[in-house]
């Protein structure tokens, strides 16, 4: 009735729904809002997707040029080719922003790539391939093309790739009888050595393959000792 009737209402009644608007205000202003929230939502899920159609359209142009390679005979020259491109965009920063700037003239573009293929002796297939990602401004994909290219490949050759990695760089016929090694171990068909420098391991090498790993280095060996010493102490103290 105090609200309804003003004139007839006590001081106390007609100021607590105030003190209760303005507290009402003030947890509304204090909340963050859902907002910012859902935007880092949304572009989230954008990014999700354009990353899933950019891995889509990498997969069929790496599938084209498979198919075309192994129809020809040439998968095993292109695949060298698509591997020393690939090594390129990973050791020569200047080129990579060249190729991916998209400032910079498609011309410019092709007589590099021209020259690169000239100079490595590249097959016409894979010539062809690069004048194409240029046309079709693919060329912002060429390494995640090289990526699932390798992987391609590596299916259809029944072959295991395995990062091996060594204090100093080792020598062809060292590298043949671990690639050999591991062809027994695995059962594979083919064996692809990607040999890493890594001078931590003091001397001797590590190969990973799949979830496994073979510890041959100095610094595994040390670590083994470390780590066994520890334990005993662990059991005497215990």
């Amino acid at each position: 009735l105090a609200y309804d009737s003003p004139p007839l209402a006590s001081p106390h009644l007609t100021q607590q729904p105030k003190m209760l608007a303005s507290k009402s205000i003030m947890r509304r202003a204090a909340a963050p809002s859902a907002r910012p929230r859902a935007a880092v939502s949304v572009s989230s899920r954008r990014a999700v997707v354009m990353q899933a159609r950019r891995n889509e359209v990498s997969e069929s142009y790496a599938k084209a040029l498979v198919e075309l390679a192994n129809e020809k005979g040439k998968l095993e020259p292109v695949h060298a080719d698509v591997d020393a491109i690939a090594s390129l965009l990973s050791s020569n920063v200047a080129l990579n922003e060249l190729l991916m700037n998209p400032v910079v003239e498609d011309a410019k573009k092709r007589a590099v790539l021209l020259k690169i293929g000239q100079e490595a002796g590249f097959n016409q297939y894979t010539n062809n391939f690069l004048n194409l990602l240029v046309q079709k401004d693919r060329l912002p994909l060429l390494e995640e093309i090289c990526l699932e290219f390798e992987d391609l490949y590596c299916n259809l050759t029944d072959t295991m790739v395995a990062t091996l990695r060594s204090a100093v760089k080792l020598e062809q016929e060292q590298q043949f009888l671990i690639a050999k090694k591991l062809q027994e171990l695995t059962g594979s068909k083919n064996i692809k050595l990607k040999p890493v420098i890594d001078a931590s391991l003091i001397a001797g090498f590590v190969v990973e393959y799949g979830s496994s790993q073979i510890d041959l280095s100095v610094r595994g060996q040390l670590e083994k000792v470390s780590d066994e010493l520890s334990r005993n102490m662990a059991l005497q103290l215990a």
